[in-house]
């Protein structure tokens, strides 16, 4: 399900922000300034390993950082790919699901990236521990892990909530952009919906649906723990997600 939700959204992943442009911008500043507060200026190497359509890849390359990217989608690779060509960036990107990720590098990275959300699309404990075990396999000592996640403590779990996020104009056409969850315990039904009026009496609605585990970040911090990670903590930031790091011991 995953898959098939991101290989439909690529087009429009974009969308999702008031203007994708300037967030690929703000967005690595405040990674940046994160990723050398903790792991110091000297870190070069980073692999996304949810890059999706390349919001952070991109920031982060422009800002000089050597990075490799992977996704479980492949028609959200092809979209990074063009939006890296269109800046004049050389990126490696590959399909790739980031639950087998070493196997997929057989190398070590600086630090390791899973922004917007995309561990919790794992839906259970062991999932994600293994996942992060994975991770962990991919870092340098010394180095470290960087994921951003919902926080879903403070989150209504009664009926159907609706999540707008506002209303886009693009090339003539307006698209009003919002969600709905759903819960069933701890594990919710995401829909995406995208109303595409063009200025005629019907308008096209696409609609794109996936899975989440709401989990805790004090669970999320708790199995990085198990997985090896050290001096895991949720840092306070002007990112738009909570950011939850930890370090690989050297």
């Amino acid at each position: 399900m995953t898959k098939e939700f991101y290989e439909g959204l690529s087009s429009l992943y974009h969308l999702i922000f008031a203007d994708w442009e300037a967030t690929i911008d703000r967005q690595a500043t405040i990674l940046d300034g994160i990723i050398q507060s903790t792991w110091g200026t000297q870190v070069s190497t980073i692999v996304d390993v949810s890059c999706g359509i390349g919001t952070q890849t991109i920031g982060l390359a422009t800002l000089g950082y050597q990075v490799e990217a992977s996704d479980l989608s492949p028609q959200a690779i092809e979209r990074a790919i063009q939006e890296s060509q269109k800046r004049g960036l050389d990126i490696k990107y590959a399909v790739s699901d980031m639950r087998c990720i070493f196997d997929h590098y057989s190398k070590e990275f600086d630090v390791l990236i899973a922004c917007d959300n995309s561990v919790p699309h794992l839906l259970s404990d062991i999932d994600i521990l293994n996942t992060f075990r994975e991770f962990y396999r991919c870092i340098k000592p010394g180095g470290g892990c960087l994921i951003t996640l919902r926080n879903y403590e403070n989150e209504n779990r009664d009926g159907i909530q609706v999540k707008p996020y506002g209303v886009r104009i693009e090339q003539g056409v307006k698209y009003l952009v919002f969600q709905t969850w759903e819960f069933h315990g701890e594990i919710y039904d995401l829909s995406m919906y995208f109303v595409c009026d063009a200025g005629i009496q019907q308008a096209e609605t696409k609609i794109f649906r996936t899975q989440y585990y709401a989990i805790s970040l004090v669970k999320i911090i708790g199995l990085m723990q198990e997985a090896g990670f050290k001096k895991v903590q949720h840092i306070e930031s002007n990112f738009y997600q909570p950011v939850v790091v930890g370090t690989k011991a050297v």
